[in-house]
């Protein structure tokens, strides 16, 4: 983990789009971004980036809501999608005058925020890196969307009032991260996890990006449709093996070597790990990266 007075780290918060975000860099050399999966913070990159910084600048930012940033506004702004998310991309890296062709690192559900990104933003792609990222083949979004967005800010506001994310929040994070590990440990600093999950914001964060999570899936298979990768650009799949031979294990890799296959990218699997294969395998998810752009 890098050290706090590490010279080569710095914390700030930049504006974008009327949010302050928290955003991290640490590090030198071409830059890598990594953003995470749903509900995740920037510290559950923390044991890959030590693997990075002294070959890439790293950047890492919380999406509203989540870890240090503040939330969007209760109202008046439009659910998650993945061109939105590409944009915040765009602009986390503009803030920071990173205006240069950058390798994106997305977990889980932000593999379609930076697979987005790419298609979006084909000269500021550097090179793209999903790991153990959401699959949803010929995805079907649920009709209603702002009855759903609405519904997810009602339910959390009316948990946040009967102190429901104070209360259990925390709780909620480290089982969540034991069941998604192989070492069935939450390796994140307990005091940051009891600061950013015991908060309303963090759970209408999680809750709107999941009732959308269809919508973002059928986005990006849309834009795959309509705005090909950058041609020859590098990427890598990397899939987490359990090393069990469940059905469900074998399910989710075959669903990766069809990513790959859909993306033309290196396919890989690290094992053991699980979903959360920054705290597993760190050393693996950095050499993808590094190997990718």
């Amino acid at each position: 983990m890098t050290a706090p007075d590490d010279p080569r780290t710095r914390a700030r918060f930049l504006r974008v789009d009327g949010v302050p975000l928290h955003v991290r860099t640490e590090g030198s050399g071409p830059v890598c971004l990594l953003t995470g999966g749903l509900g995740s913070s920037w510290f559950d990159w923390d044991l890959v980036v030590p693997f990075l910084t002294p070959y890439r600048t790293v950047v890492r930012f919380d999406r509203p809501g989540y870890g240090l940033s503040a939330p969007e506004p209760a109202t008046g702004r439009p659910a998650p999608t993945a061109a939105g998310e590409a944009e915040r991309i765009r602009a986390v890296l503009d803030g920071l005058g990173l205006r240069g062709a950058c390798t994106v690192v997305g977990h889980s559900l932000a593999g379609f925020h930076v697979e987005a990104f790419a298609r979006l933003h084909p000269d500021r792609a550097a090179g793209l890196v999903l790991v153990d990222g959401s699959v949803e083949p010929a995805a079907r979004p649920y009709p209603a969307p702002g009855a759903r967005d609405l519904a997810a800010r009602a339910l959390a506001g009316a948990a946040t009032a009967v102190a429901v994310p104070y209360l259990l929040g925390p709780a909620a994070r480290r089982l969540t991260a034991r069941l998604s590990t192989v070492c069935r440990e939450d390796l994140a600093p307990a005091p940051l996890v009891r600061h950013c999950y015991r908060t309303g914001r963090a759970l209408r964060a999680l809750l709107r990006e999941n009732a959308r999570y269809l919508d973002l899936a059928a986005e990006v298979d849309g834009l795959r449709r309509t705005r090909p990768l950058p041609e020859g650009l590098p990427v890598t799949v990397l899939a987490a093996d359990d090393g069990c031979r469940s059905r469900r294990t074998e399910e989710w890799l075959a669903g990766q070597r069809e990513l790959a296959a859909l993306l033309g990218a290196d396919y890989r699997t690290t094992a053991p790990a699980g979903h959360l294969v920054m705290f597993d395998r760190p050393d693996a998810v950095a050499s993808a990266v590094l190997d990718t752009g």
